[in-house]
Formats: structure tokens, C-alpha cells, sequence
């Protein structure tokens, strides 16, 4: 009976990791190293790929424990239970964080080249009006909880002396090298367990 419960969530894993797993090595290939930085599929794969993953293993239990030709048991029915929240309480938090990042920064396109002192961030296809020198202060928060799913989710805001503030997500490229070069300017780091903006 061990083996009937077991072996459809093994199969159903194998899979997924397959399917996701060459889902990242062919967006991979496809990337190149651009100075113009938005929300592509590629970006989201690679954040996506380990909470979606386990999202996909602990659904993937339940059909395999319902709809099995056996009866199942209240203790296989809490053990399957049990492993769905568990891979929820993994998975959850980074799917939300990504999910309010891409609402913040979806339409949102950052030119980024250092080597030209060329710093522009667009909304909807238009450039917001700003100059390095309107900067008042930098925000840079960093996920605290390094071995979780959403530990790579972090956000910058850039404040403006006009009270106007730009928030930028890791969603559209790691954010370090833009710390790096603002370091001249006032800058706020806080670490936090779960990136919330």
C-alpha cells in the first residue's frame, strides 16, 4: 500500500523538475547581457523556478491521494495534508512577493549603464524626470532569511527631493550594482525577513 501512495508523488516530481528544469536552461540560452532591464519571462523563471516547484509537488499529492484506486487512510490523508501546507508555507510567501513586485514593476523599465553615468527609469513607456543629482536618499532592502525561496526578493527606493519616491524590485535585475552606484548619495540599508514593500 506504501509503494501505490508513494510512487505517484515521486513520478509527479520527476516530472515537474524535468518540466521546469528545462524550462530555465532554454529561457537561460535566450538571455543576453543587456544595459536595459525589465520584467521578462527569463527573470521570472529564475526567481519562480525552486517556489514553483514546490508548489507543483505539493498539489501534485493530493490528486494522486484522492483520485487513487485504493482507499486511503486518515493518516495518509493528514500526511498528505501536512506535506501540502508544508510546501505552501515554503512556496506562498515568495509567490506573493512576486506577485506584488511584478504589480509594482511590470511595466516599468530601468536603463542602467555605469561605465556612462547613464541612470533612467521609465513608467509605461515614458521616462520619469529625474536626474541623479534630485536623489535625496536611497532605501535598499535586503531579505534577511537567506535559505528560503524568497531570500532574492529585495527592492530599492530611490527618494526624490520633490517627495516623489521610484521604487525598483529585484524583478527586473539585481539590485547591488545600483546600490553600488549610488553609494554617494544617503542611503537607508535594512534588512528584513520577507521583503514586503
Amino acid at each position: 500500500m506504501k509503494s501505490t501512495f508513494f510512487r505517484p508523488l515521486l513520478e509527479a516530481a520527476i516530472v515537474l523538475f524535468v518540466v521546469l528544469g528545462a524550462a530555465r536552461w532554454v529561457t537561460g540560452l535566450f538571455a543576453k547581457r543587456t544595459q536595459v532591464y525589465q520584467t521578462t519571462a527569463a527573470r521570472q523563471m529564475r526567481l519562480l523556478f525552486w517556489p514553483l516547484l514546490a508548489l507543483g509537488a505539493g498539489l501534485s499529492v493530493l490528486p494522486a491521494v484522492a483520485m487513487g484506486s485504493t482507499p486511503v487512510s486518515g493518516f495518509e490523508w493528514a500526511l498528505t495534508l501536512g506535506f501540502m501546507a508544508f510546501t505552501l508555507g515554503l512556496s506562498g510567501p515568495a509567490l506573493l512577493l512576486h506577485l506584488r513586485y511584478w504589480v509594482l514593476n511590470h511595466d516599468t523599465v530601468l536603463v542602467f549603464q555605469p561605465v556612462d553615468n547613464r541612470f533612467e527609469v521609465y513608467a509605461a513607456g515614458q521616462r520619469l524626470p529625474f536626474e541623479r543629482r534630485d536623489l535625496a536618499c536611497v532605501e535598499h532592502v535586503t531579505c534577511s532569511a537567506r535559505r528560503t525561496f524568497w531570500a532574492k526578493y529585495d527592492y530599492l527606493t530611490l527618494h526624490l527631493h520633490d517627495g516623489r519616491s521610484i521604487t525598483l524590485t529585484s524583478l527586473l535585475t539585481e539590485l547591488e550594482p545600483l546600490a553600488v552606484f549610488l553609494r554617494s548619495l544617503p542611503t537607508d540599508r535594512r534588512i528584513k525577513a520577507w521583503c514586503w514593500v
